[in-house]
């Protein structure tokens, strides 16, 4: 039974989750505006969260480390299984359906946790040198990046595998890796483009042509015009008619940075990506100084997903990048990812809280490093 110390909170990471609470209650709000429906159903999914947070914040996970690679296995298991018993929605084939329950699960939202968790079990057991993982460390670690990757892309949802591509070797980078690799992955990157965009299929090759284009994509177009017309303080949600009389498509989700500004106008878009800006560098000053690579890896990978997210969201939106479903962080309806990100965080928070033995109960004030 684990001994729930007061001196918890002495080291609890108050700033992340204070950071949080206007993301998460504006986001409420705004998808309440735009569906009440969606927004009853979302305050679900945040409830669900919260008792996600505090039940993995309270389990004593240090001691639950030999359960991560089960936890990765079964998630590629499943994303494996997809192609076999896969439920095909939208021309895609990335659901599950559970039996009886008529329950569909998602693998590749699932992996999420599991994949940042291997790394830091990995890195933890098999710490960088000086001068950073070589050839052969990088080599290992890349099959536990790659392989979840092609099976997502194989789905196909490039979007969630390019985010965990990058995701994974983010999370490299920040724990260190020899120069030299990063030099020679640039150059076959480069010299591979014709050959990755010869793979994908018709419609991701419309979406970069709707990109490169001189007129941008409906919906696109329709977010810009959105953008446009909040101006510098936004509008009341009576006068915001892109999203209320329905132009703006999936107003509530993938464009819901565009209501954002619809909305509150200049002033809004600001004061949410400040938010986004000081939640990222926050956890990643974390990682920056942990000693511990659970903390290090885990901090970093959740900062570096919001950055990867947000970032994409919001340039999609603005006709900066080519459309793909990536959510606004934390803010976009969806419980799958909201879900994961509050797993992550309470998997941190937990790490980071509990970073010394005698908080379990063990005798000494020794890390758990």
């Amino acid at each position: 039974m684990l001994n729930i110390d007061r001196r918890i909170l002495a080291h609890f990471d108050f700033i992340t989750v204070i950071l949080l609470i206007p993301l998460v209650f504006m986001s409420g709000w705004l998808i309440y505006e735009i569906h009440p429906t969606l927004g009853q159903k979302h305050l679900v999914y945040v409830s669900v969260g919260i008792g996600v947070f505090i039940t993995l914040f309270l389990l004593p996970i240090r001691r639950m480390v030999w359960m991560i690679p089960i936890f990765y296995w079964v998630s590629v298991l499943l994303l494996i299984a997809v192609e076999f018993v896969g439920h095909v929605r939208l021309g895609a084939k990335r659901w599950i359906e559970i039996p009886f329950i008529h329950f569909t699960l998602q693998p590749s939202e699932l992996i999420k946790p599991a994949f940042v968790l291997m790394l830091a079990y990995l890195i933890s057991r098999n710490p960088p040198p000086r001068e950073g993982y070589w050839i052969k460390d990088f080599a290992r670690l890349s099959f536990f990046i790659v392989l979840p990757f092609i099976l997502i892309a194989k789905e196909p949802d490039l979007g969630t595998a390019t985010v965990l591509l990058l995701l994974g070797f983010g999370i490299l980078f920040i724990v260190g890796v020899h120069w030299k690799i990063w030099i020679g992955l640039g150059a076959i990157f480069i010299v591979s483009m014709p050959l990755i965009y010869s793979q994908l299929h018709d419609y991701q090759k419309q979406r970069l042509t709707d990109f490169v284009g001189e007129k941008p994509s409906y919906h696109v177009e329709q977010s810009i015009i959105a953008i446009g017309s909040g101006g510098f303080f936004g509008k009341e949600k009576e006068d915001a008619t892109q999203t209320q009389m329905k132009f703006l498509p999936i107003a509530s989700s993938d464009f819901i940075f565009a209501y954002v500004v619809e909305r509150f106008g200049f002033a809004g878009a600001f004061l949410l990506i400040s938010l986004y800006a000081a939640l990222i560098i926050h956890l990643m000053i974390i990682s920056f100084w942990a000693q511990d690579y659970y903390i290090k890896v885990v901090a970093g990978g959740i900062s570096l997903l919001f950055f990867i997210y947000m970032s994409v969201n919001i340039a999609m939106t603005i006709g900066f990048a080519p459309v793909v479903g990536v959510p606004l962080p934390m803010f976009s309806y969806g419980g799958s990812s909201f879900v994961n990100f509050m797993v992550l965080l309470a998997i941190m928070e937990n790490l980071v809280a509990y970073r010394f033995r005698y908080l379990y109960g063990d005798t000494g004030k020794k890390s758990f490093v």
